[in-house]
């Protein structure tokens, strides 16, 4: 199975618009477009019964003591854990592709609606839910794709994965509004076939000057 993009090349500097945030001259960093990234696939092995996508960041900082501090950066060697993007179950076999720009055009203060989504299949939670569980003007149930928006001075560049998998049951048993880690425990022992694309994100004006 193959999983690919005509929104950037694989594993190259993923662009402005499909991140949730974007350098700011004035205030750091602002809201960019967050914009969901065209994907298609081919390859999907007999036997499977619905797709799930899931996007995952496995280079957010494990403490969050230095994070967005101006004076300081988050060192690279910080261990780190994962963040999940966009979790999607229950596509159908017969689909190919998410066009650009299908399930997300800017970003939704307090979440976008869900689970229910288009082509029959059912959205997950992101972890800005938990992000911005603290925060009174922000906080809610984040279903859907919200993009990278890494901190602003971490020393290391994010990796942004997409993975495909096929599975052998037509719906996931996963209910109400469920996570990342719901969703990969319950693909246990059902996955035919994976497929995977991504993509570099950073908000640290001293990496992207030095391309690095």
């Amino acid at each position: 199975m193959k999983l690919t993009s005509s929104s950037w090349a694989d594993g190259a500097l993923i662009p402005q618009q499909y991140a949730a945030g974007r350098p700011d001259a004035t205030s750091t960093v602002s809201f960019s477009d967050n914009v969901s990234p065209q994907l298609a696939w081919s390859g999907v092995p007999p036997g499977t019964k619905s797709l799930a996508l899931i996007c995952h960041d496995p280079d957010v900082p494990s403490r969050g003591d230095d994070v967005n501090q101006p004076d300081r950066e988050v060192p690279a060697d910080l261990p780190r854990v994962d963040f999940f993007h966009w979790v999607l179950v229950d596509l159908p076999p017969s689909l190919g592709a998410l066009a650009e720009g299908e399930f997300s055009r800017g970003f939704t203060v307090r979440g976008k609606p869900g689970p229910a989504t288009l082509h029959g299949a059912r959205h997950g939670l992101n972890d800005y839910t938990g992000w911005f569980a603290g925060n009174a003007d922000m906080s809610g149930s984040y279903h859907g794709y919200d993009g990278p928006f890494p901190p602003f001075n971490d020393a290391l560049r994010h990796r942004y994965i997409f993975t495909l998998y096929a599975l052998d049951v037509a719906r996931l048993a996963v209910e109400g509004s469920f996570t990342g880690a719901q969703v990969r425990a319950a693909m246990r022992g059902h996955v035919l076939a994976e497929a995977s694309f991504s993509g570099g994100y950073s908000l640290n004006a001293r990496l992207n000057a030095s391309g690095t």
